[in-house]
């Protein structure tokens, strides 16, 4: 006889939790509404990290209490990438609609692997959608992934197999009897050289083509790169395009870049990760011409289509390819033409089996507000950017230190000589972060340091800029008639 009675993770009391969801909810909307309203990010008080050094709890503790510790503790010290004036690295600023959808996919909790589910008919719209703003043929394959590192390496991994030019699969990358090459700017993003190096080609397998004065990939120096790789004996395999470099938010030719892929007989990949649905916004569009002529492309929905994190997705206009590079079953996964997992499985197309249901806050967002929306939001956070800019040019005590292409402004205040604006501009940054005001992040550039502002936020607004510029300029005066104050 048995002596263990059932047990549940679900709550005793149905009705209490209904409650105390709705004020979750509640305060969750309050955190929103009321956000202008709190610091963009605060230091996190050693009492409180201390707070995390607890060890394994083994015995319950509850609901309430353990909420009050994460909007106390947790939330309170937040990135803080929702914020209006959250402008560091490349951020998306999420929405309310998407958190929605998260919770509604926790709530549901299904598996993506793949199946006869509503949950994966809606991943396949969001990549026909993807498609369609990328301008790829229906034809084409795609897949949801967590970011565009993910999206990225998936996109190499098939490169990869299909140059190669045998069962990779079967031998293994030691059967590679040719090295690989890889061409992008030297402004590319750092995922392209972890996904290589994780393909096992190794770090050399991508070669960096130095950039021109708006930081764009010199075409003549990636043809002369691929001649001479031929010579050595090398396999150029693809040339990889940025639309929107994480740096200065610079765009590759893409139209260049394809014609020369056409002509050299090369796979040609756009990291579209920021300009990927720059389509969305028709006077912008021509910034990315050629995208739609690569063979893959990686997008992320948790930047410009403001996702809750995490959101990628990769398309692959070779879809045979791409199936053969990952489709994987063992004898507990037998697929069938009938009943759950009959159709197109999802896993078949990436690294992961278990997969979240990450469409539905994106698929969500997109109906409600509609494509357009994006489009003119997208708009807008140029516009802002190049008004930022025309503000930084107009002053004298300011000064660009890349030209503005699409949505990021690099600048700095102006100092005697590098090194003394290297240390102004990072205090400047420090205090602007520290006192909650605004988040820019720094990088240099062609050997100029200074502030970088990425606008990939749909809730700044111009008065934001103005403000901001007001604030940098009050910090660097304080700075420079008091260093150590």
């Amino acid at each position: 006889m048995r002596n263990i009675e059932d047990e549940t993770l679900d709550p005793e009391d149905w009705e209490t939790s209904r409650a105390f969801a709705h004020r979750m909810v509640d305060e969750a909307i309050d955190h929103l509404a009321q956000i202008r309203a709190r610091p963009v990010w605060q230091p996190m008080p050693g009492e409180v990290r201390a707070g995390f050094k607890t060890g394994l709890p083994a015995d319950p503790t509850s609901l309430d209490q353990v909420y009050n510790e994460y909007r106390d503790t947790v939330r309170a010290f937040a990135m803080g990438n929702i914020h209006p004036r959250f402008w560091g690295w490349y951020m998306g600023s999420s929405n309310f609609t998407g958190a929605l959808g998260d919770f509604l996919a926790a709530v549901e909790g299904s598996n993506l692997g793949g199946g006869n589910t509503g949950a994966a008919q809606v991943e396949q719209q969001v990549v026909d959608w993807l498609k369609e703003i990328a301008g790829f043929p229906e034809s084409a394959s795609g897949t949801l992934t967590s970011g565009g590192s993910m999206a990225n390496l998936v996109a190499h991994t098939v490169i990869r197999n299909l140059a190669a030019g045998y069962d990779v699969r079967r031998e293994g990358i030691a059967a590679l009897k040719t090295p690989l090459r890889f061409y992008a700017s030297d402004q590319v993003h750092s995922c392209h050289q972890k996904a290589l190096e994780t393909l096992g080609l190794g770090a050399r397998a991508l070669l960096e083509v130095p950039s021109d004065d708006r930081q764009r990939m010199r075409l003549d120096l990636l043809e002369a790169a691929i001649a001479t790789d031929r010579a050595k004996g090398l396999q150029p395999a693809c040339v990889i395009g940025t639309a929107g470099t994480t740096n200065t938010g610079a765009t590759d030719d893409l139209s260049a870049i394809a014609d020369l892929c056409e002509r050299e007989g090369l796979w040609f990949h756009v990291d579209g990760c920021i300009g990927g649905v720059l389509r969305l916004a028709p006077e912008h569009a021509h910034l990315v011409a050629g995208m739609e002529r690569a063979g893959s492309v990686a997008i992320d929905p948790h930047k410009w289509l403001h996702a809750p994190f995490e959101a990628g997705a990769v398309l692959i206009k070779d879809p045979e390819a791409h199936f053969a590079t990952f489709e994987m079953h063992g004898p507990y996964l037998q697929l069938q033409e009938r009943g759950l997992i009959a159709g197109k499985f999802l896993a078949d197309y990436g690294l992961e089996l278990s997969r979240g249901f990450r469409a539905l806050k994106i698929w969500m967002a997109l109906k409600e507000q509609g494509a357009r929306k994006f489009g003119r939001l997208i708009a807008q956070n140029i516009a802002q950017a190049q008004h930022m800019a025309a503000q930084v040019e107009a002053h004298p005590l300011l000064e660009l230190v890349a030209p503005v292409e699409l949505n990021i402004v690099c600048f700095r205040h102006v100092a005697s000589d590098e090194d003394a604006a290297r240390a102004l501009n990072t205090e400047i940054m420090l205090r602007l972060q520290e006192r909650g005001l605004a988040v820019p992040s720094d990088t240099t550039v062609q050997g100029r340091h200074g502030l970088r502002c990425a606008i990939n936020n749909h809730r700044t607004t111009f008065a934001d800029i103005d403000a901001f510029l007001g604030d940098v300029l009050r910090i660097a005066e304080e700075i420079l008639a008091d260093p150590t104050a």
